[in-house]
C-alpha cells in the first residue's frame, strides 16, 4: 500500500508540474503553484525530486524514456526488415511521437513542454537531454546515412534537424491541416504522419 501510495503522490506532482510547465514556462512555474495543483507539501516533492530542476528532468524522463525505447525498436526492425529503404526510418522516428501526442501513450500538454524547452534557455535542461536522449537521433542519423550516402554529416544532421521541427510542428496540431469532421483521431494522425515521411523522405533523397 505503501509504494502505491508513494507512486501515486509522484504522478501527481508530474501531471501537474507538466500541465503548468506547459502553461507558464518552467521559469514562470513555481514549486509552491505545483505543490497546490497536486494537492501535497513541499515536502512531497523535495522527497520524491530533491530540486525544481530535478523535477523538470524528471517531466521529460517520464515521457521520452518511453518514446525513445519505441522508437529505437521500430528502427531496428525496420532496418532488419526493410533495409536501405529510406521510409520505414522516418517512420520510426515519426509514429512513436505522433502516437504519443494523440493521448492514446501519454498527454497533449507534453508537446507544449516540448515547445517551452526549444524556445526558453535552459542550459541544464538542455544538457540532461542532450545527454539521456542524443544517442536517439545518432542511431537514426547512422541508419539514414545508409540510404543517403552523398549527403555530408552537416547536411545529413540539417534535414534530420529539419525533420524534428516538422514533427513537432505536426505534435502540437497546430498548422493548416485540421481533423476533418467525422474523422478519428486514429485515421487523422495515420494520415498525417504518411504525409511528413512522403515529405521528409524526399528532403533526405534531394
Amino acid at each position: 500500500m505503501a509504494s502505491t501510495a508513494q507512486f501515486s503522490t509522484k504522478d501527481k506532482i508530474l501531471g501537474a508540474a507538466e500541465e503548468l510547465f506547459a502553461t507558464h514556462g518552467f521559469a514562470g512555474t513555481s514549486l509552491r503553484q505545483v505543490t497546490s495543483r497536486a494537492d501535497v507539501n513541499i515536502a512531497a516533492v523535495n522527497y520524491h525530486f530533491g530540486s525544481k530542476e530535478n523535477l523538470v528532468n524528471e517531466v521529460f524522463r517520464r515521457r521520452m524514456d518511453q518514446m525513445s525505447a519505441q522508437r529505437l525498436a521500430q528502427l531496428k526492425a525496420a532496418m532488419a526488415e526493410r533495409p536501405g529503404e529510406i521510409e520505414p526510418i522516418i517512420a520510426a522516428f515519426v509514429e512513436p511521437a505522433l502516437d504519443m501526442a494523440s493521448g492514446r501513450a501519454g498527454s497533449g500538454a507534453f508537446v507544449r513542454v516540448i515547445a517551452r524547452a526549444y524556445v526558453e534557455k535552459n542550459d541544464a535542461l538542455r544538457k540532461f537531454l542532450s545527454e539521456q536522449y542524443g544517442h536517439v537521433p545518432r542511431e537514426f542519423a547512422g541508419a539514414l546515412a545508409v540510404c543517403v550516402p552523398q549527403l555530408g554529416k552537416a547536411e545529413l544532421y540539417g534535414r534530420l534537424d529539419f525533420l524534428a521541427g516538422a514533427l513537432t510542428y505536426a505534435m502540437a496540431d497546430f498548422g493548416l491541416i485540421k481533423r476533418p469532421p467525422g474523422t478519428t483521431e486514429h485515421a487523422h494522425r495515420t494520415r498525417i504522419a504518411g504525409e511528413l515521411i512522403r515529405f521528409a523522405a524526399a528532403g533526405f533523397r534531394a
